[in-house]
């Protein structure tokens, strides 16, 4: 992966903690197709529910939006450290 990397200079690679998926707008993306078209129907075979996600995704990109962050960066990292604390008063 490193050797790809350094002949592919424009990508770069960010990683997020694994208990904030919320953070990877792939992840965003995977839940407002589940929420928006999967699970608003029922699919008689896996063709069907390629052809649903297709649809989906081509509607999506005719009117594409960026993502704002509407939270300031301090509020999202006080929300992380208060989820750190009460996993932690859970796991004793």
């Amino acid at each position: 992966m490193k050797k790809w990397l350094a002949r592919h200079p424009r990508f770069v690679m960010h990683f997020t903690p694994t208990s904030a998926s919320w953070l990877n707008m792939v992840e965003r993306f995977f839940r407002d197709i589940t929420e928006k078209r999967i699970r608003r129907d029922t699919f008689a075979s896996v063709a069907e529910l390629e052809l649903a996600i297709e649809l989906y995704v081509a509607q999506h990109n005719d009117n594409p939006k960026p993502f704002i962050w509407t939270a300031s960066a301090s509020d999202i990292l006080a929300k992380v450290t208060r989820a750190k604390a009460a996993l932690a008063a859970i796991s004793r």
